[in-house]
């Protein structure tokens, strides 16, 4: 009677223990001294406000945890890979593995998997948790520690739907009220219609109400004024839509973000670059689980003279770099140099080439 081999070793979920038990450990003991000197920092605006522990653990720090293990993760997958596997090296484990015939293609079998844990783990944080968790963080912020909220919209210029502008000179949010509006139709280049009304008010879906409106319809040389004291119309478009900035695409999970997208695509809008660049990072910065965990593999696993030091601090440096690139990189988008696709997969393509060169240069 055969028996069932399974297809992960018992050396395979060593490495991976060690693998995510170093990572998981490094997060919790990082972010633990990181909550200890913000709530030293916030400690007078709880007092402020009377907030109880509950609320401060419930409203705040517990979208502070996913928010800031999701921003480091790559320079932590690094140093728990570089820790873990330098200490192999450094006990000769890896020389004994291949004295007893196993590849270096087979040795980075375990650390394959722990790298697609934490690739799903990152994208299903990065779309699904983390947007929501910031926005609820930046309400708590906003509410108990520092106001930045905006309920008015001034000078709101969109397009509406293919050929239709929405000018809106101010608009507040608490009456879902705006003044001195103006809505225009082209056919082309070419005005054919346009109303300006002293007041627009939202009323449901999308009806709005224009009070005190002049529309001019245009017909070549020909124009036709209409005034009125109320004309009922609709604007594909919600009040919040008014509000929207560049920064509200991190609060968005990845169906809101592929859905305003979509939407704003199909009005014509532009200046969507932002919003595309949030969504590629949303799979680049997952991508990075296994783009650190090559390069940590590859520059820790041979056994050095003066221990983990010198590759601890050459990761370091090398993660850093990592992350500083990714950053840097967007703003080419934001300029409009680069696209949002290439801004942000670059630094992925470029450290991936570094770590297929070390990875054949260490197999040799």
């Amino acid at each position: 009677m055969m028996k069932f081999r399974s297809p992960i070793a018992r050396l395979d979920w060593y490495i991976i223990g060690k693998f995510l038990g170093t990572f998981f450990f490094s997060i919790i003991l990082i972010l633990s001294i990181g909550i200890v000197f913000d709530l030293t920092e916030k400690m007078d605006d709880f007092f402020e406000y009377q907030l109880s522990f509950k609320d401060v653990v419930l409203g705040y720090y517990i979208y502070f945890i996913p928010y800031y293990m999701n921003m480091f993760s790559p320079l932590f997958i690094f140093i728990s890979v570089i820790f873990f596997t330098s200490k192999l090296a450094g006990n000769s484990e890896i020389i004994a593995m291949h004295a007893a015939g196993m590849s270096f293609q087979r040795f980075m079998r375990p650390y394959a998997i722990s790298a697609t844990f934490l690739f799903l783990l990152l994208f299903w944080l990065a779309g699904y948790i983390i947007p929501p968790a910031s926005g609820k963080l930046l309400s708590f912020e906003d509410k108990y520690i520092s106001s930045f909220s905006v309920e008015n919209a001034n000078n709101v210029q969109m397009e509406v739907e293919p050929g239709t502008i929405l000018y809106i000179e101010t608009y507040k949010l608490k009456t879902n009220q705006g003044y001195r509006a103006s809505l225009e139709h082209f056919d082309g280049k070419t005005l054919t219609m346009r109303i300006t009304a002293d007041r627009i008010r939202f009323d449901s879906a999308y009806c709005w109400h224009l009070e005190n409106y002049t529309r001019r319809d245009f017909d070549g040389l020909r124009e036709s004024l209409t005034r009125g004291a109320r004309l009922d119309t609709i604007i594909p478009m919600h009040p919040e839509e008014l509000f929207i900035t560049a920064t509200d695409a991190q609060h968005m999970t990845n169906p809101e973000l592929k859905k305003y997208m979509d939407r704003q695509r199909q009005r014509g809008a532009g200046n969507l670059q932002a919003f595309e660049t949030e969504w590629w990072k949303r799979f680049a910065s997952p991508i990075g689980a296994f783009i650190m965990t090559l390069l940590g593999v590859t520059m820790s696993c041979k056994k050095v003279r003066g221990g983990m030091g010198k590759n601890l601090g050459f990761g370091l440096t090398l993660s850093a770099l990592y992350i500083l690139f990714s950053t840097v990189s967007t703003t080419f988008s934001v300029s409009g140099v680069l696209s949002p696709f290439m801004a942000v997969w670059i630094p992925n393509f470029l450290f991936l080439a570094i770590g297929i060169y070390l990875y054949f240069l260490v197999r040799k």
